[in-house]
């Protein structure tokens, strides 16, 4: 099942966190980075995947070295719609912050400075994401489906961040 798939499941299972308030809030951050910045939408949803996937690599090795509940702890600290420099310091040293801002940057034709601007609030936006798989009354406990999709992905090349926001604006019927 795909990480949008799972993002509706969230949506539709009363113990999960998620919510079409909580998708449309990140879709409307998205929208006003886009017009703050004088970016195309899709654009902006390109940097997002970009950063999505070294938000997945981040967690992964969270997960691997310090398990699933550190991993959580990640999501459900820093998951957000609001800036969060803490939330980028906490994925990524300075050397790969840099890095993620080149990355962007050469694949979007988005400034590398904006971009290192942006970053905080970009990761909360994926962290926020990844959170609506959370279980509503412990988040800290009973498997994140959507964050166990997104970081067990199948690494085809898919920027699965950006397809599901897609489907998340059809959804919402935007």
């Amino acid at each position: 099942m795909g990480l949008f798939d799972q993002i509706i499941g969230a949506i539709d299972n009363p113990s999960q966190q998620g919510s079409t308030g909580q998708i449309g809030n990140i879709l409307n951050t998205v929208q006003q980075l886009s017009n703050s910045t004088g970016t195309d939408p899709s654009t902006m949803q390109s940097a997002l995947g970009i950063v999505g996937n070294y938000v997945r690599s981040a967690l992964q090795e969270k997960r691997a070295t310090e398990g699933d509940e550190a991993a959580q702890g990640l999501v459900n600290q820093f998951g957000g719609t609001t800036p969060n420099p803490q939330s980028v310091d906490s994925l990524f040293s300075p050397f790969l912050q840099q890095q993620v801002a080149n990355t962007v940057a050469q694949r979007t034709g988005l400034n590398a400075g904006m971009i290192q601007q942006l970053l905080p609030i970009l990761v909360p936006l994926v962290l926020n994401l990844l959170k609506s798989g959370s279980n509503s009354q412990n988040p800290q406990t009973g498997g994140n489906s959507v964050m166990s999709s997104f970081l067990d992905s199948d690494r085809d090349g898919d920027v699965d961040i950006v397809d599901a926001m897609q489907m998340a604006n059809r959804y919402l019927g935007r």
